[in-house]
């Protein structure tokens, strides 16, 4: 399928009216045949209903366009070619993505690597491995662009392909301190949202882009995970969109492993090197999109998957169209923690309450811990002797370093 530019514009203006997602979007151009004489439908639907509903005027869609036109972007609709077929396989895929970056990234087997934002200099370490391992076997790596393990699993990718999926529109970027590795990855990967360009992203936008984040890869691995971590909910829309769920285990003693070790003991596989992924995922390499997610059409009706707590989208109860997807209460094995807030930016704590979030149970040099921190060697050195002192930190022979467990 290829729509004409007058198609694309009825696209943009019909998933940018009040009420409209993914889901609806879709039963009103199947009942209607097209999205242009569902724009034309909406209101009498909307008096049937009784409320009001503002549509997305031309003029407003036109500039959308043209500004995702000037900051060197497309939008890509679902069905074409372009499309990446993993993600048009989920029952929520979003019929519109912007795309800013190489678009042959999106053709690529993808691998989601997700994680904390706190994450602990191991933590880091490890998924700069992960990373690399799996995309020097052929996978592009996809992740979120949020602090800590997504942004290491980004910088690591970089020579073979990464994907980093915004939770807001693609000039407003979170956290804004990811935007110079925004910029090399729209170099050498792709920027990928379906929010309006100007869109600052909000609590719930963040699980909405979990499920693309999952939807564009084979197989998700949690590397570090609290127990209500939003990385728990990337995993379950894996799960529930039928891909692999990986998780690295860490000790019982670290908050920050409670996820992935609970995962594993809920059936995700263990992993524990980037040979454990791609031993799972390389068969499926040499077979046909149509044979790993079925014959997916470009539109279809797809068949309820969510409970009704905790919509995605304020959709509109429309005459004979299905209500919006929500976010799954429960029905297999995994965890899945309830939406989660929009995360604050982090503060600029005192230097040892810093490297203290970078330890873990896990022994770590002092060269790793320098290079995470981004600190001095010589400021690092001198909180460390305090933190020694006070009984806060563990020196190992050998160099490494720990933080005491509680």
């Amino acid at each position: 399928m290829v729509l004409s530019d007058r198609q694309r514009l009825d696209w943009l203006r019909l998933i940018r009216c009040e009420g409209i997602g993914p889901r609806t979007f879709r039963s009103l151009t199947n009942r209607f045949g097209g999205a242009g004489a569902a724009l034309d439908a909406l209101p009498d639907l909307a008096r049937q209903a009784g409320r009001g509903i503002r549509l997305c005027p031309l003029a407003e869609a036109e500039q959308e366009m043209e500004a995702l036109r000037r900051l060197g972007g497309r939008f890509i609709a679902l069905g074409e070619l372009e499309y990446p077929l993993p993600l048009q396989a989920i029952d929520s895929a979003p019929p519109l993505i912007a795309v800013l970056g190489e678009t042959a990234a999106l053709q690529q087997p993808g691998v989601a690597l997700v994680g904390s934002r706190n994450a602990s200099t191991a933590g880091l370490k490890f998924t700069g491995r992960l990373a690399l391992g799996i995309g020097e076997a052929g996978f592009v790596i996809v992740s979120g662009l949020a602090r800590g393990i997504d942004t290491a699993a980004h910088e690591a990718s970089l020579p073979t392909g990464t994907i980093a999926v915004l939770a807001g529109g693609l000039d407003r970027l979170y956290p804004p301190q990811n935007a110079p590795l925004a910029e090399r990855i729209r170099a050498q990967g792709a920027l990928v949202s379906e929010m309006p360009l100007g869109w600052a992203p909000r609590g719930r936008d963040f699980p909405r882009r979990n499920r693309i984040v999952s939807g564009l890869s084979l197989a998700t691995v949690v590397v570090e995970a609290a127990r209500r971590s939003g990385s728990l909910i990337t995993a379950r829309f894996a799960n529930e969109q039928g891909r692999l769920v990986f998780a690295v285990p860490g000790s019982p003693l670290d908050p920050r492993a409670e996820g992935g070790n609970h995962l594993i003991r809920e059936g995700a596989t263990l992993c524990a090197e980037a040979g454990h992924v791609v031993e799972a995922l390389q068969p499926l390499l040499g077979r046909e999109g149509r044979d790993l997610f079925g014959a997916v059409p470009a539109m279809r009706e797809p068949e309820p998957s969510f409970s009704s707590r905790e919509p995605l989208w304020d959709e509109l109860d429309l005459p004979g169209v299905p209500g919006a997807p929500a976010h799954h209460a429960g029905g297999d094995s995994f965890l899945l923690a309830p939406a989660a807030a929009m995360p604050a930016p982090e503060p600029a704590g005192p230097i040892d309450g810093h490297l203290l979030g970078l330890l873990s149970l896990t022994p770590v040099s002092l060269d790793d811990l320098v290079r995470s921190s981004g600190y001095s060697a010589r400021e690092v050195g001198r909180a460390l002797v305090e933190m020694e002192l006070s009984g806060q930190v563990q020196r190992h022979a050998g160099g490494g370093l720990t933080r005491r467990p509680a």
